[in-house]
């Protein structure tokens, strides 16, 4: 796949699950602060107790654009990610304008259980393949960035407040954003796993 050129990855679907938290983050912050300044306000970030609740989102994407959002409740196995891509993966992909091209998704056990690797063989056989324990190279990550930069400027007190708003940003992702992540993929695989 390395020598492939940008235009290759056009057609590609990713996809991608991830939390989105009402308030704070799910892991450290790291805040780089001269010494004797741990105080000042714009070194502190606030925190409720229990973290007020979140959302798990599955997406997918491609260079031509968005595909469906879906919102779902507790951990998600490979059944519930199964009737995901069965509900979702082949209607993105005709909304996108793509046929039965390459599919990513990383290397989740989710992802590799016997049940979700066939669908995947019969709806989409051109199913990228990645090492175990791979870095994660989805350029589905630019546009969870994205998403997260554009929901954060939104005073979000509750979850249906936070579906509410993901599902008004997701939808103002422009196209040109998710062509651009698509065409630093080639070069984005060349500089960690090329020669």
């Amino acid at each position: 796949m390395l020598n492939k050129p940008e235009a290759y990855w056009n057609n590609d679907l990713f996809a991608d699950k991830s939390k989105y938290k009402i308030f704070g983050s799910d892991g450290r912050i790291m805040v780089w602060r001269k010494k004797n300044e741990e105080v000042n306000l714009k070194n502190i970030v606030g925190t409720v107790k229990y973290g007020g609740g979140g959302v798990l989102v599955w997406v997918c994407m491609s260079a031509s654009g968005i595909g469906n959002l879906v919102f779902f409740d507790g951990i998600m196995s490979h059944a519930l990610y199964l009737n995901i891509l069965k509900d979702n993966l082949k209607l993105s992909a005709q909304n996108l304008g793509l046929g039965n091209n390459f599919f990513y998704h990383d290397n989740d056990t989710m992802h590799t259980a016997l049940n979700v690797r066939l669908m995947c063989l019969y709806k989409c056989p051109q199913n990228l393949k990645t090492p175990p324990q791979s870095p994660d190279l989805n350029p589905i990550e630019h546009i969870w960035r994205e998403l997260k930069v554009r929901v954060r400027y939104h005073d979000i007190e509750t979850k249906r407040e936070l579906k509410t708003v993901m599902m008004k940003e997701w939808m103002n992702i422009d196209a040109e954003i998710t062509k651009k992540t698509s065409e630093i993929y080639s070069q984005t695989l060349k500089s960690c796993c090329g020669s």
